[in-house]
């Protein structure tokens, strides 16, 4: 039996423009947009005059710790926390879980878990580690959207960085296959030597941890990463970019003919070296946050196109792992999956990013970087009826009871969002209604569209 929605009188907003227009799904999939659309009887109707229909948040870098961690995210709190904030569709991180997934039965043990538990559409990310160049090919033919390397100590010992040769040998059998190479772009070899020179002095403050891990690391690395990808022929892709001065080294590059894209996170454009000082290790991240005039460069980067998209990087702990008087040894992951639209949409105006940028950055980019369009990413007949109505008349101020995580704990706590996610729907159907996730798990494992 077909299955029919109508979303009436929305404001549909598209990277290129935004419009009032009935959205039509019959069995979960865009048919037709247009005014006065009129369908059958059997069709459930929404009234959203006044709303602004967005695409569904696409948040490709989380970490949801399932399996094994799961008391630290899980795939179902992690999910329904993603819908409430407006997303539909995520990409969970190869490491945190336990097995890692490394290869094939290890991507198939975590994709049977999420498909019973998880409350969105999701996709599945391998990892490169030194060892496992040779299971590249069973994660690529298993779906992964793409395998992510460290470049320094990860804090995992089962998950260790990579060393030039291991990104080398993975970039080449990446690149045979058209496979994206993602890293954490930070000099192993700078932060290791000057977070032992900062230790060596007794200092074990917030703004040590910062200074251990500068800008100049992150820049190091993603230039030689992005050396190894010119010379294999790889797509590369460079995670949490936290630094203005990254984010145009990876967009000079492109304009030269390298594969390579960047996303930056929420935090990076939210917070300063100073905040973190003050909110203690809920803020900690890596890279670090930067200072004032670090975050103001990255902003422009995003404002000016050089930055591909906005995701949370959501990586949650326990909150025994968050205390301590040393900085440095606390858990470093910052929650976010549900305060990234709201976010962007109450801090982008004043650095010149409209509705329609935004979702370019947290919907369209992440899409068709890592090959999830036509079905994902936008508001176009033929693709998924994954939808966030958003009123945008709405602010309000983050509430540690508002969160859907299971700890519930955020630096975005206290303050002021816009735009209250009315319903999201996934593929036609409601998943979340006023902040709330609602109905049965209905995820379905997303892989990428190869052509």
């Amino acid at each position: 039996m077909t299955s029919r929605l109508l979303v009436r009188g929305a404001t549909v907003v598209r990277p290129d423009g935004r419009t009032g227009a009935d959205i039509l799904a019959e069995d979960g999939v865009i048919v037709a947009l247009g005014r006065d659309l009129v369908a059958p009887p059997d069709t459930v109707e929404f009234d959203a005059t006044g709303l602004h229909a967005l695409p569904g948040a696409v948040d490709t870098h989380v970490h949801f710790n399932e399996p094994g961690r799961a008391d630290w995210e899980g795939l179902a709190t992690g999910s329904r926390a993603l819908v409430a904030g407006g997303g539909t569709t995520f990409g969970d991180m190869p490491l945190n879980n336990l097995p890692l997934t490394l290869d094939g039965p290890s991507f198939d043990e975590k994709a049977a878990i999420a498909s019973q538990v998880s409350q969105a559409d999701f996709a599945l990310w391998g990892g490169l580690i030194p060892g496992n160049v040779n299971a590249l090919p069973e994660l690529h033919a298993r779906g992964v959207i793409a395998v992510k390397a460290f470049m320094s100590d990860s804090g995992l010992p089962e998950f260790p960085a990579s060393d030039d040769y291991t990104l080398l040998r993975g970039m080449e059998v990446a690149a045979s296959l058209g496979m994206i190479v993602a890293v954490h772009a930070e000099s192993d070899a700078i932060t290791r030597g000057l977070t032992g020179a900062t230790r060596e002095v007794g200092r074990r403050d917030a703004m040590a941890w910062a200074a251990s891990r500068p800008v100049l690391a992150e820049t190091e690395a993603i230039a030689r990463a992005i050396h190894l990808a010119e010379a294999t022929g790889a797509r590369l892709h460079v995670v949490h970019v936290s630094s203005g001065r990254g984010a145009v080294l990876i967009a000079e590059a492109r304009a030269r003919g390298i594969d390579v894209t960047s996303e930056t996170c929420p935090h990076y454009l939210t917070f300063t070296d100073e905040d973190v000082a003050r909110l203690g290790a809920i803020g900690k991240c890596a890279p670090p946050v930067r200072d004032a005039e670090e975050r103001a460069r990255l902003w422009a980067a995003v404002a000016s196109g050089a930055v591909d998209m906005v995701v949370s990087d959501h990586s949650p702990s326990p909150p025994s792992m968050k205390e301590g008087d040393d900085f440095f040894a606390m858990w470093g992951g910052i929650p976010g999956v549900q305060t990234t639209l709201g976010t962007l949409l109450e801090e982008g105006p004043a650095h010149r990013l409209g509705l329609e940028t935004v979702v370019k950055l947290i919907a369209f980019g992440p899409s068709r970087r890592f090959g999830l369009t036509p079905a994902k990413g936008a508001i176009v007949v033929g693709a998924d009826a994954d939808l966030a109505l958003v009123d945008m008349r709405d602010r309000r101020v983050v509430t540690e009871e508002s969160l859907q995580y299971r700890h519930p704990q955020s630096p975005f706590i206290g303050r002021t969002v816009r735009g209250r996610v009315v319903r999201t729907f996934l593929r036609g159907e409601v998943v979340a209604e006023d902040g709330a996730p609602v109905g049965e798990p209905r995820g379905r494992l997303v892989r990428p569209n190869r052509a």
